[in-house]
């Protein structure tokens, strides 16, 4: 035989050799993986997490967390020009390969050998990494890929490349923890799949290879470079021509992280009922699909957030403007697309107040500014007049608000914090939650954390006491100057008046109305301090933060706006104390019922699932889970109280209230010394909320800025906007009152008809007996008319 021919044949059974040798080695190597490997059906099995929401009574989102942000969608549902994008970056031979790219593969060795040993290129198909993904670990050993390729081999032999395709969109990592391309398509851009131009589709295909470091929110350049390659791959694949690769190189890289997209501004609601939840199961509340319904009215909420947002932006437009946030270079305000990107980093603040920046001011005073994505806007010289004459410069950037009638106004990102806080008298129910401002500028929650003085605001449950005690509402105390050496004050004490005026005898219920301090002090001091002290958990109060003096009914302790409002709520509740309370119902996303508060307002009687009474939910500020009301006070204490209150807005410190035209209402300011807190708690028979202003450094909010002038504001247009459309609803008046004639000396008349007397409702321990009067002492001058007649 020639010796060419037989070097050829011996070449050719060598190689032959190998083949069969590489083969049974192969054949070898997936008999003993296989056994290990998933199958296709458990594949397609794969559930994607799904996250925990919590919604609102009425069933709209108000918040929803996970470890992952996934949104499925069906192939079919995908546009083509995404599929195509991804398959361009990834797997280009995709729909031609069994499941491994041989040439591909063979890229990636020759390129391992050249670098001496660094994987610097992959050659995973799409197919690989799906496998990958869902089943095998990240870990870069030869073993690892051995069983990457032997199951990306199944998957193909048991599954098509739409399916395999479907469930690697859906699966794939693509940074800001979202997993699958329609929940990045919402987290970077907002919108979803379909709404995206090309250059955004081929930024999120330019995504997997390295989506924590070049992604558009983490290194826009980086993510500018990617997202070029792919576009330059998608033309050479002919996915796209020469016209659409040339217009989407030319765009800017624009993103910024959006939330998921909530239907009410409940952030801090939902921030409590997910540390209780999680408190339950753990981080597998994330992952098991949970559905958290809650007590809140979305109205209300609504009505909240607006009323707050409003009555600090009043606030601080009184105290003046403090200038421009910062400035832009001139280089980005040349540019229009590095202007629009500079404002989306800057950021909407509260959903109300947009970035803006200074182009220019008109002869007339009308001031041009630039808001990026709401376009350019005029600021006519009224909607700025509160700022003064501030020398506005081209660049400055500033803030802006929707005014009336289409017009934007002059705004600043307010320095000064408050809250609102709302229930259902009947058991306890939050119906409206509003912590502060903006919940992502900063998310102490003041209604629930923030511990405060409530100055006069702390006076009527003093008062219910006194009632409770016998006092009557007509009976008198002497509003009088007045010297205390109390030992518990550590000094002479000379307490004053807010008008620093002294009104001599006056009854308890002008003394509340007006807020005399003077009177108020003098009735606890005949109630005594220790005993009043004590009294106080009725109203479901710390006695660790109240002091034992008399400067206690000044409301010089501290409460959160929570405390103070269930403390109203025994007013309103016809003397019963509640728990406040959030959640009403968990259940699976299957609708299996996990807990159910064991009330009405969750269940209608029979409640379905007794066994959540014993869920112990828990947040980190304090037990905010169902339970049955108490009884702390008489029926007719309390609408006794109702009464003193509404006379509070009616001829007293509340006065503003009555804008709303409605009788129903009762309430009282709260101001405390130097005018660090300013408060309105108030209710009617179907609701009570607490408004509350001040700073989180407790710094002076200003002269005059009391109760009435700054937090009444947001209370009334709360209460006005929630109650617009529902008729009055007084306190009922309890069986447990007697109209009794009562004698201008405090003395019970003899009869019903005695000229002079007039009828008043009281508890049979208040009613004197006929003829007699209570005596007293002043305490100062030595009169002998009494100070307080029952």
């Amino acid at each position: 035989m020639n010796p060419v021919l037989k070097i050829i044949s011996a070449l050719l059974a060598l190689i032959l050799a190998a083949g069969i040798g590489l083969s049974v080695a192969l054949a070898a190597l997936y008999i003993y993986y296989a056994p290990t490997l998933p199958e296709a059906d458990a594949v397609r099995d794969v559930r994607l997490q799904t996250p925990l929401q919590v919604r609102s009574a009425d069933g709209r989102l108000m918040g929803e967390f996970a470890e992952e942000r996934r949104i499925p969608v069906p192939i079919d549902a995908i546009p083509q020009q995404v599929r195509d994008a991804f398959i361009a970056a990834e797997d280009e031979r995709f729909y031609d390969h069994p499941g491994v790219d041989v040439m591909g593969l063979a890229r990636a060795a020759l390129n391992l050998v050249s670098t001496g040993g660094q994987r610097t290129q992959g050659g995973s198909t799409i197919t690989m990494q799906l496998a990958r993904n869902i089943f095998l670990t990240r870990d870069r050993t030869y073993e690892r890929k051995l069983r990457e390729i032997f199951l990306a081999i199944r998957l193909e032999q048991e599954m098509s490349k739409d399916e395999i395709l479907e469930l690697y969109l859906n699966k794939i990592y693509l940074g800001q923890r979202a997993y699958g391309i329609e929940a990045a398509s919402r987290v970077y851009f907002g919108r979803s799949l379909e709404d995206l131009e090309l250059d955004e589709i081929a930024t999120l295909a330019a995504l997997p290879k390295a989506p924590s470091t070049t992604n558009p929110v983490a290194s826009p350049e980086r993510a500018e470079i990617r997202r070029n390659y792919v576009l330059r791959r998608m033309l050479e694949t002919g996915a796209i021509d020469e016209a659409a690769f040339e217009t989407a190189v030319s765009r800017p890289v624009l993103s910024e992280r959006h939330t998921a997209a909530t239907e009410i501004d409940a952030h801090w609601v939902a921030e409590m009922a997910r540390q209780m939840v999680v408190n339950l199961w753990g981080d597998e509340a994330y992952r098991r699909g949970l559905q958290v319904h809650t007590t809140i009215d979305s109205r209300q909420q609504e009505a909240a957030n607006q009323a707050l947002r409003e009555g600090l932006l009043e606030y601080d437009e009184r105290h003046g403007f403090r200038g421009p946030e910062m400035r832009i270079p001139e280089a980005t305000l040349d540019d229009s697309d590095a202007r629009e990107r500079a404002l989306k980093a800057i950021g909407i603040h509260g959903r109300l107040l947009f970035p803006a920046v200074v182009l220019g001011l008109d002869e007339d005073g009308t001031l041009r500014v630039d808001g990026g994505r709401i376009g350019e806007q005029t600021i006519l010289p009224e909607d700025r007049e509160w700022a003064g004459s501030p020398d506005f410069a081209r660049g400055d950037v500033i803030r802006i608000r929707p005014y009336t009638d289409g017009r934007w106004r002059l705004a600043q990102k307010p320095e000064v914090t408050g809250a609102v806080i709302a229930q259902a008298p009947e058991d306890g129910a939050i119906t409206a939650l509003a912590g502060g401002f903006d919940f992502f500028e900063n998310r102490y929650d003041r209604t629930t954390q923030a511990q405060r003085q409530p100055g006069s605001a702390f006076k009527p449950l003093v008062y219910a006491l006194a009632l409770r005690e016998g006092y009557r509402p007509e009976g008198t105390v002497i509003d009088a100057p007045m010297v205390f050496n109390d030992p518990a004050l550590g000094a002479e004490w000379r307490p004053q008046n807010y008008t620093r005026r002294f009104h001599g005898e006056t009854t308890l219920r002008e003394a509340l109305a007006n807020s005399r301090n003077l009177a108020s002090i003098r009735l606890l001091d005949r109630l005594g301090t220790g005993n009043v002290h004590q009294e106080l958990t009725r109203f479901g109060l710390d006695l660790e933060t109240q002091p034992n003096n008399l400067s206690m009914v000044l409301g010089t302790g501290t409460l959160t706006p929570l405390q103070l409002n269930n403390a109203y709520g025994v007013f309103a509740s016809g003397g019963r104390l509640n728990s406040p309370w959030i959640i009403t119902r968990i259940e699976t996303v299957d609708g299996e019922v996990l807990y159910e508060a064991p009330t009405e307002r969750a269940c209608p009687a029979p409640c379905s699932s007794p066994k959540g009474q014993d869920l112990p939910l828990v947040a980190s500020s304090g037990p905010l889970q169902y339970t049955d009301p108490t009884p702390v006070l008489q029926p007719g204490v309390a609408w006794q109280m109702g009464e003193m209150l509404r006379g509070v807005i009616t001829s007293g410190t509340g006065r503003r209230a009555l804008e709303l035209g409605r009788s129903d209402l009762a309430g009282k300011t709260g101001t405390t010394n130097d005018y660090r807190d300013a408060w309105f708690a108030g209710f009617n028979a179907d609701l009570v909320a607490t408004a509350w202003i001040g700073f989180d450094d407790n710094r002076e909010l200003g002269r005059r800025e009391s109760g009435g002038r700054a937090a009444l504001p947001i209370w009334t247009r709360f209460m006005g906007s929630v109650l617009a459309d529902e008729p009055e609803r007084p306190l009922e008046r309890p069986d447990d009152l007697v109209r009794v004639a009562i004698l201008p000396n405090g003395q019970r008349a003899p009869s019903d008809d005695t000229p002079g007397a007039r009828n008043q409702w009281l508890l049979p321990h208040q009613i004197p007996e006929r003829g007699h009067v209570i005596p007293g002492s002043n305490g100062d001058s030595g009169s002998q008319q009494p100070e307080l007649v029952f």
